[in-house]
C-alpha cells in the first residue's frame, strides 16, 4: 500500500529531491520528513481509531437487545487492545515487509528494524504501520456484526486473532504492498477488498457456521437503541475521513478529493436508501437512513482516491439501492442469520464498490486514471472473486478450528439469558 502511495500520490515531491541530489550532493534527499503530512496522518490515525472506538461500538451495539448491548461493545473494545498487540508482533510485517506476492518476510517483527526518525516518503516509518493498526483493528471489528448475541467471548478473541494474521494481512500485502493483486493493476484505495469484502464474506461464513440466533426469524429482534446507533453512524462517517482521505498518506489534493467523495457518496446513498424504503414500506426510518450512509461509505473506500464528485454520486446511488436489497431482501429469502448486516452492508457494499470503481476512476467519467474501463472492471472482478474466495475459505477453515477445540457458541441458557450477564456478569442499563 504504501509503495503505491509513494508511486502516485508523493511522486512530484520524491522526484524532485532525487533530482537535485545528481547534481546537488548534501542539499537534498529523496525521502523528507513533511510536517504538514505528518501532522494529517496523526489526525487521520486517530479518526480511524475514533471509527472502532467508540463508533462501531455504539452503532453495532444500539441494534442488538438490551440484554447484549455490552458484550459488543466488550468484543469491540478488547479487539482494539488484542489487534494492537498482534499487530506490533507479526501482523505489521506480515502485511507490508516486501516478501513475496503472497506474504511479507519477518523483517518488522516487533515492529524493529524501524528507527524513530525513518521516513517513507514524507511521514514517519512508524506513523504509517499505527495508521494501518487502525484499519487491522476495524476490519476484525466489523465481522462480530454478523455473529452478535451468540458466539463465546474466547471464540471471538481466537476467531479474530487467527483471522487478522492469516486472512487479513495477507490480502492486504496483496494488493497494497506489490503482491499479486497489486501487480495485476488491481484499484483499491482504502480497503474495499482488504477491508470491507474480506470482513463480509467472513461474516456470512461465520453466520452460516454459528446458524441463526435463537427465535429467529419468528422472534422480533429490534434495536433496543437506535438513539446509540444513530450516534455510531455518525462518529462512523466522520472518522471515515481519515479512512479514506488519510490514505492518501498526504495533505495534497487527492486527499480532498478523497474527502470530498466521501461525503458525496454517503449522501447518496443515505438518500437512496430513505427513498426506496420510503416508497415500499410507507415511512422511512432512521435504521434504514444510518445503514444507508455507512453503506454508501464502504462502497466509496476503494474509488475515493481515483474517482470524481460524478462518479461519487453514481456509487452511492447504486450502493444504497443494491445493499439495501442485499440487506433485506437476499437474507429473508436465503434465511442465514446475518446479525446486524455485516454481509449485507460491507460485503455487498464492497463488491459493488470495487467494480465500480473500475467503471468511474476512468478519466472519461470524470476520474483520474488513464484505464480502459473493460480492462479494469475484469481486473477488479478477479481482485473480488481472490478476496472473496481465500476469506471465505480461510474464514470456515479457523471457525472450524476454533469450534473443536474451545466451542464457538454460547449454551442456550446463556442466550436466552443475554451476554451481558452470561458471559460478562454486567448489565448495560441498570433498570
Amino acid at each position: 500500500m504504501i509503495s503505491r502511495y509513494l508511486s502516485t500520490a508523493t511522486a512530484f515531491r520524491t522526484a524532485l529531491p532525487a533530482f537535485l541530489l545528481i547534481f546537488m550532493p548534501g542539499i537534498a534527499r529523496a525521502d523528507a520528513l513533511d510536517s504538514g503530512d505528518t501532522a494529517w496522518m496523526i489526525t487521520a490515525t486517530a479518526l480511524v481509531l475514533f471509527m472502532t472506538v467508540p463508533g462501531l461500538a455504539l452503532f453495532y451495539g444500539g441494534l442488538v437487545r438490551a440484554k447484549n448491548v455490552l458484550s459488543v461493545l466488550m468484543q469491540c473494545f478488547a479487539i482494539t487492545a488484542l489487534m494492537t498487540i498482534l499487530w506490533t508482533i507479526a501482523g505489521y510485517t506480515i502485511a507490508f515487509s516486501e516478501g513475496n506476492a503472497f506474504f511479507g518476510s519477518l523483517e518488522y517483527a516487533f515492529l524493529g528494524n524501524i528507527g524513530r526518525d525513518a521516513v517513507s516518503g514524507t511521514i514517519p516509518v512508524m506513523l504509517f504501520a499505527m495508521f494501518q493498526l487502525t484499519f487491522a483493528i476495524i476490519t476484525p471489528a466489523l465481522i462480530i456484526g454478523a455473529f452478535a448475541e451468540r458466539m463465546k467471548f474466547s471464540a471471538v478473541l481466537w476467531f479474530t486473532s487467527i483471522w487478522m494474521l492469516l486472512i487479513y494481512a495477507p490480502v492486504c500485502h496483496w494488493v497494497w504492498v506489490g503482491g499479486w493483486l497489486g501487480k495485476m493493476g488491481a484499484l483499491d484505495f482504502a480497503g474495499g477488498t482488504v477491508v470491507h469484502i474480506n470482513a463480509g464474506v467472513a461474516g456470512l461464513v461465520a453466520a452460516l457456521v454459528l446458524g441463526r440466533r435463537k427465535g429467529y426469524p419468528t422472534t422480533p429482534m429490534m434495536p433496543h437503541s437506535l438513539t446509540l446507533s444513530l450516534v455510531g453512524a455518525s462518529m462512523l462517517w466522520v472518522g471515515w475521513f481519515g479512512f479514506n482521505a488519510g490514505s492518501e498518506l498526504a495533505a495534497d489534493g487527492t486527499a480532498g478529493m478523497a474527502l470530498a467523495v466521501t461525503q458525496i457518496a454517503a449522501a447518496a446513498a443515505t438518500l437512496v436508501w430513505m427513498f426506496i424504503e420510503w416508497i415500499k414500506h410507507g415511512t422511512p426510518s432512521v435504521l434504514g437512513a444510518i445503514t444507508g450512509a455507512v453503506a454508501g461509505l464502504v462502497a466509496i473506500t476503494p474509488a475515493s482516491g481515483f474517482v470524481g464528485p460524478m462518479g461519487a454520486i453514481a456509487i452511492g446511488a447504486v450502493s444504497g439501492a443494491v445493499c439495501f436489497f442485499g440487506a433485506t431482501t437476499l437474507k429473508r429469502t436465503l434465511k442465514y442469520d446475518d446479525s446486524l448486516d455485516a454481509f449485507g452492508v460491507h460485503g455487498v457494499g464492497g463488491i459493488v464498490g470495487a467494480l465500480l470503481t473500475g467503471v468511474f476512476a476512468s478519466t472519461a467519467l470524470g476520474g483520474f486514471e488513464e484505464i480502459s474501463i473493460a480492462g479494469q472492471v475484469w481486473i477488479q472482478f478477479v481482485s473480488v472473486v481472490a478476496t472473496a474466495a481465500y476469506s471465505g475459505i480461510g474464514s470456515f477453515v479457523i471457525l472450524k478450528a476454533v469450534e473443536k477445540t474451545i466451542g464457538l457458541r454460547v449454551e442456550d441458557d446463556q442466550e436466552v439469558t443475554g451476554l451481558d450477564v452470561s458471559l460478562h456478569n454486567e448489565r448495560g442499563y441498570d433498570y
